[in-house]
């Protein structure tokens, strides 16, 4: 897990490197659209899984074992399925809409994948078995320490901006792992992507504030 926001650092050069290209010869709608569907391919799409999965469960008027049930079904729900198409909307509007210069995109998946190990380090497991506990283990004050000096570098190398990104992620990150764990009592694998798609989300919308 100290390597995750530098994972996020390599993701957000390419897709940055990508915008330019593509933004170059094509209109912004449709370059923002090929970058969305890229950045969900490049990262096989488990943290949109998460998400979904999430959206389905959170929300559900039931008992937390119940909503684990459903975090574990295969099959997507219509909160599922309307949660991912309003983060996918407001990726897209939001990478159409970024300013000329912008690092958003070097900085959100950055900041997306430190949120994770925020979450890990944060709350405790829903289940002692499964993807989250997989990737928990070995998390201790170094994973942390790393993790939190990469996406501070890489967030103070943006300036004041990057800084007010870094605080937007790490409370969006805080509030969304407590709701988790008072609807599930703990977290789990679908957590920590979700809680990565939403930071994303918010640096991408945070991005296109007017000055």
């Amino acid at each position: 897990m100290a390597a995750y926001p530098l994972v996020g650092l390599v993701l957000g050069v390419a897709l940055t490197l990508a915008h330019g290209l593509l933004s170059a010869v094509l209109p912004p709608l449709v370059s923002a659209a090929l970058i969305v569907a890229a950045w969900a391919v490049l990262t096989g799409g488990l943290h949109l899984d998460g998400w979904a999965d999430c959206c389905d469960a959170l929300p559900a008027t039931a008992t937390s074992e119940r909503r684990l049930e459903i975090l574990k079904d295969p099959r997507l729900g219509s909160f599922g399925v309307v949660g991912l198409m309003l983060l996918l909307l407001v990726k897209l509007a939001a990478v159409a809409s970024l300013p000329r210069g912008s690092v958003a995109l070097i900085l959100a998946p950055t900041l997306g994948r430190w949120a994770i190990v925020n979450v890990a380090a944060l709350f405790p497991l829903a289940r002692p078995d499964g993807m989250a506990a997989h990737f928990r283990a070995g998390l201790a004050r170094r994973e942390l320490t790393w993790a939190a000096l990469t996406t501070v570098l890489v967030c103070g190398a943006a300036g004041w901006s990057g800084l007010l990104m870094f605080a937007a992620a790490a409370i969006a990150a805080l509030a969304f792992g407590r709701w988790a764990t008072s609807r599930l009592g703990g977290v789990t694998g679908d957590v920590y992507g979700a809680a990565c798609e939403l930071v994303e989300c918010v640096a991408l919308v945070l991005a296109c504030l007017r000055s």
